[in-house]
């Protein structure tokens, strides 16, 4: 017997805002809204899917440091220049979080500050 990982949860102070940007980057689209503000996001085949889902859930309390999670993501349909230059325009900015220069990945930010890293590795959609 196994588990797998059907859902991820991320505190934040906007939960719309980060579903728009989560959306473009991913290609998913809301699944759900609660009654407390939190929002599901997700590939189209929904929950229990074969990609994990997100809740985004409402919080009050801020950010502290470096996250001790993060997403890795990879392009689908272009080579890593031009997703990087997509997530920038998107709204993610790039951070430094004591990478050397001579990473194969790009480290950057949502819009509320949470690191994930751009792979060079293309994954088919």
């Amino acid at each position: 017997m196994g588990c797998r990982i059907s859902e991820l949860v991320l505190d934040c102070a906007d939960p719309e805002e980060l579903a728009r940007f989560w959306c473009a980057v991913l290609d998913f689209r809301v699944l759900d809204r609660d009654s407390d503000g939190s929002i599901e996001i997700g590939p189209e085949a929904g929950f229990g899917g074969p990609q994990p889902t997100i809740i985004l859930s409402p919080s009050s309390e801020p950010k502290r440091g470096k996250l001790r999670l993060h997403f890795d993501v990879n392009p689908t349909d272009g080579d890593q220049a031009a997703e990087l230059e997509r997530l920038l325009g998107l709204g993610a900015r790039r951070v430094e979080v004591g990478q050397t220069g001579a990473e194969s990945w790009h480290v950057l930010a949502d819009p509320e500050g949470n690191e994930f890293c751009l792979l060079r590795a293309r994954i088919p959609a």
